[in-house]
């Protein structure tokens, strides 16, 4: 198990039964970079990452 496995778990158990949409997960990851300048560029990894996921990898 990973350290941020921690955090995942925890999203998932107090959060897990919540619907979300993928504006609102936008809204949320811009304003965790904005107190967080210094994870940019992981996050725009994970966005781009998720935007991606149905991609072909052909």
């Amino acid at each position: 198990m990973y350290f941020t496995d921690r955090g995942i778990e925890e999203l998932a158990a107090r959060r897990g039964e919540e619907e979300v949409t993928i504006e609102w997960l936008a809204e949320q990851l811009r304003a965790f970079v904005d107190l967080n300048p210094e994870f940019e560029v992981p996050i725009e990894r994970l966005a781009t990452w998720l935007a991606r996921l149905d991609d072909d990898e052909d």
